[in-house]
């Protein structure tokens, strides 16, 4: 995968260097030279890493880095010509990941990059383990909220259970009897029918929030699984 960057520094030199230094790595690179640009490209495009210059003329480096950060959440790899604790302790408060003093060496701000961007894959694959989309509808295992287009839908801990675990499962038809052995406590009187219930329930709330498909589909005689939208196809 060619990963996206974006090199800002409003002196050309500086941005032609950066790039000959990446390009060698097969990135993909992008340019701007002010704080303005850099903002407006951020939000047009998909970036994996930015390179932030602190001196711009416009708009300094720890603005667009505030700026960029109240959106969005790729790295950011902050260039400074001064090596000022000061500078670098309010740069990592306002959301810089990393900074590099110049001059630097090509080596060591290559490394940095990659170094940068394997953190950031690890947490893009460790969110994508907690979370579970169908259709307009996400499901956050770690917060334990279920949201449909960003408002919050208010479940019980049973119907966030039944959900989530037919959710991580979209092949599998799940029996009355396995959710109760999955959902309720071993100690808890436990029917049939009151799964059934919760699956009712559960189908009202996300009818009434909006969802305009039922995800839990009824196998009748068996149990239940997922319905996506695209199983209307």
């Amino acid at each position: 995968m060619t990963h996206k960057i974006l090199v800002v520094d409003d002196e050309w030199n500086m941005r032609n260097l950066i790039k000959i230094y990446l390009l060698n790595e097969t990135f993909d690179i992008d340019e701007a030279s002010n704080g303005a640009d850099a903002i407006w490209m951020v939000e047009q495009t998909r970036y994996d890493l930015l390179v932030l210059d602190i001196m711009l003329p416009d708009i300094d480096g720890w603005e667009v880095c505030s700026t960029i950060r109240k959106t969005k959440n790729i790295p950011i790899l902050m260039l400074t010509a001064r090596n000022d604790m000061k500078d670098k302790v309010f740069g990592f408060d306002i959301g810089a990941d990393d900074y590099l003093t110049k001059p630097f060496a090509p080596e060591e701000m290559v490394a940095r990059v990659k170094a940068l961007l394997r953190r950031s894959n690890r947490t893009v694959m460790e969110e994508e383990d907690t979370l579970l989309f169908i259709g307009e509808l996400s499901i956050n295992s770690e917060s334990r909220e279920v949201k449909l287009n960003e408002h919050l839908i208010d479940l019980t801990p049973k119907e966030f259970d039944i959900l989530y675990l037919i959710a991580a499962h979209p092949k599998r038809v799940f029996t009355r009897e396995i959710l109760l052995d999955k959902v309720w406590p071993t100690n808890e009187f436990r029917d049939a029918r009151a799964v059934d219930t919760h699956v009712k329930n559960l189908r009202e709330k996300l009818r009434k929030a909006g969802l305009s498909f039922n995800p839990i589909k009824t196998v009748w005689g068996v149990g239940y699984k997922l319905f996506t939208p695209e199983d209307r196809a």
